[in-house]
């Protein structure tokens, strides 16, 4: 028997911008038929030749294989084809050019609910996805009560998945992927949905898995967790592999080259970024107190963070909230700040602006941290970016003793006071 798990040969895909991007959901007929009236027009220009569609290469030659037993973590930017590499992995889509085989039974964990049926309730829904993976109904009977367990849903059992909200959604989604034996197991980004408990769940199981000598394929945005988690990393960038090799190589070469873009390119002319683009930020700046520009900010210091954005036109919304992310180096999230937890309301945004955020006493040890923003109208992505700048902390006198704490005890400063009692 070969001891290759997943072989990949010169991947390509290629998507189409703009065509069947129109209204999502039912369409009328007549709708229908005057989009098919209309069709032979947008094939042609005013010259009489035929007109493209904008296209774009989510995957271009990619090409590599995996082994039984090897624990990949895939990493690159938003937009760099990771997610179209799983989903042609587990054939949901196909690829343009390329062949890929893969040489076992596939559990994937692509995006929330992917493989389920609304309708269906969660017991009937692992069921099914056993059933899709092949497996036999009394090896499905042995794994449900410990696939039950771990996605904590048993009062909901029984309730259409639906109704389910998305935390519970992707606990039985990853429950289900990694307790049915699949010899493969692709696993995105979505564990990002769960609270701190589920992910740290998530990843002791898919250890567990790696273990037993089953393939796994890891997508994530937390270095940390790839580092601990993989023995090989793959770096995509814009549909092409950069680097394959370590972990810790392939982590070391993403954050450099992650930190030569961020110089070589402004803020607004950034394209791993989500959101319907109501609003995009256009540059990040950090102020102190009296409103002077600073480039490094002290452990215990106050700062503004300022987020400079463009509209298309002035903006009226109720419903407009704004945030940041502190991210460690790796990738570990430190710290959030929103404008819901504090409370504070747009009613309206004008077409150029900053949102300004102060942070007092800033609780972090000295250390490189990246920013991760975004803006929301409507409960919709306008814009979100990760990894949209670096800020460096230097050391300060957070504690009022003169005394420091190094960033390899902590991720963030804590102010406490000791006393002795006897007993």
């Amino acid at each position: 028997m070969s001891d290759i798990a997943i072989r990949a040969a010169n991947l390509s895909k290629l998507y189409h911008i703009g065509r069947g991007q129109g209204k999502a959901g039912y369409r009328t007929l007549r709708e229908s038929m005057m989009d098919w009236a209309k069709t032979p027009l947008r094939w042609f220009n005013r010259d009489g030749r035929q007109a493209a569609d904008d296209t774009i290469w989510a995957l271009k030659d990619v090409s590599f294989e995996v082994k039984r037993g090897e624990v990949v973590g895939i990493i690159g930017r938003n937009g760099a084809g990771k997610s179209t590499l799983l989903k042609i992995l587990s054939r949901i889509t196909d690829p343009t050019e390329g062949t890929v085989d893969l040489y076992g039974r596939v559990g994937s964990l692509l995006e929330v609910g992917t493989g389920f049926h609304p309708e269906l309730t969660g017991r009937e829904n692992i069921y099914l996805n056993g059933a899709i993976l092949g497996m036999k109904r009394t090896d499905i009977i042995r794994k449900f009560d410990e696939i039950v367990d771990f996605a904590e849903i048993e009062k909901f059992l029984d309730t259409p998945v639906k109704h389910y909200s998305s935390g519970m959604y992707v606990r039985l989604a990853f429950a289900v992927a990694a307790h049915l034996d699949p010899e493969i197991l692709l696993v995105d980004e979505v564990l990002a949905v769960g609270d701190a408990a589920f992910q740290k769940k998530c990843l002791g199981k898919m250890g567990e898995v790696a273990k037993t000598g089953r393939t796994v394929f890891f997508v994530s945005h937390n270095m940390a967790a790839v580092e601990n988690l993989c023995k090989r990393g793959i770096v995509i960038f814009q549909g092409h592999v950069l680097f394959d090799g370590l972990q810790i190589d392939a982590i070391q070469y993403y954050l450099k080259n992650l930190d030569d873009d961020m110089k070589r390119f402004s803020l607004l002319e950034r394209e791993d970024r989500e959101g319907n683009g109501l609003v995009r930020f256009t540059k990040i700046e950090f102020m102190d107190v009296s409103g002077n520009q600073v480039d490094t900010i002290s452990s215990g210091g106050d700062v503004d963070i300022c987020l400079f954005f463009v509209t298309d036109h002035r903006l009226v919304s109720e419903n407009i909230h704004v945030g940041l992310t502190f991210y460690t180096a790796l990738g570990v999230p430190v710290f959030s700040q929103n404008t819901r937890v504090t409370q504070t309301k747009f009613a309206s945004l004008p077409m150029s602006g900053m949102f300004v955020c102060r942070l007092t006493r800033l609780p972090l040890p000295a250390s490189t941290y990246y920013l991760a923003v975004n803006v929301k109208v409507e409960e919709m992505y306008a814009d979100y970016v990760i990894n949209a700048t670096d800020i460096n902390v230097v050391e300060g006198d957070y504690f009022g003793t003169g005394r420091f704490l190094p960033s390899t005890l902590g991720v963030c400063l804590v102010k406490g006071q000791w006393r002795l009692e006897s007993i």
